[in-house]
């Protein structure tokens, strides 16, 4: 494939994503349609089915987008306070839990879950590489490279504790984002120096 329609390719997906971010924002993705999506991206239903295939290709498209965009976010945090295990990972989840309460597509997900339609739900947890995969991988790689004096075990020990309970809170909020942040690092820091 040529660079020029590898990059009208990359166009036509980010145009068809943002038209189905916007559309599952505004009415939920129990209700989203092909033809809407297509409609909204000014392009035909064949060339949607072309791309996509179907409304899960889309969905875990949607989801892959939003996790890279999680991902960088959190590396920057991570990156800015790299010198302090405990300010980095409060900054990575704070960053996480406002980023996931300001989200739309977030807010879609974990609304229509709670509603009891978890369709959308499954792309973050139980279909290929759930991003709770993804997340623990890109964080463990980061941990070793970042504070490398931290054992095998209590790394990955500090790593599945802090990605669970950031899941935790971004499904059921209890204090503010900040709040929450601090407790996760405190509890995080002491599981990763307890070697």
């Amino acid at each position: 494939m040529t660079r020029f329609r590898e990059n009208v390719r990359s166009l036509l997906r980010q145009q068809v994503l943002d038209a189905a971010f916007d559309l599952v924002a505004a009415d939920g993705w129990g209700k989203l349609r092909l033809a809407a999506i297509a409609r909204a991206a000014g392009i035909s239903r064949q060339t949607l089915y072309n791309e996509f295939g179907s409304k899960e290709a889309i969905g875990q498209a949607l989801v892959e987008r939003e996790t890279e965009r999680f991902l960088l976010g959190i590396q920057q945090e991570l990156d800015t306070h790299r010198d302090d295990l405990e300010a980095a990972v409060a900054a990575g989840v704070g960053f996480t839990l406002r980023h996931a309460a300001d989200n739309i597509l977030t807010k879609a997900i974990l609304t229509a879950a709670r509603g009891g339609d978890d369709e959308l739900l499954a792309y973050l947890t139980t279909r290929p590489e759930p991003v709770f995969d993804i997340a623990t991988a890109m964080l463990d790689a980061y941990a070793v490279d970042a504070w490398p004096e931290i054992d095998a075990e209590s790394r990955g020990l500090a790593v599945e504790t802090v990605v669970r309970l950031t899941v935790s809170h971004m499904v059921q909020p209890g204090s503010s984002p900040e709040q929450s942040a601090q407790r996760i690092a405190q509890i995080t820091a002491r599981i990763a120096r307890a070697s």
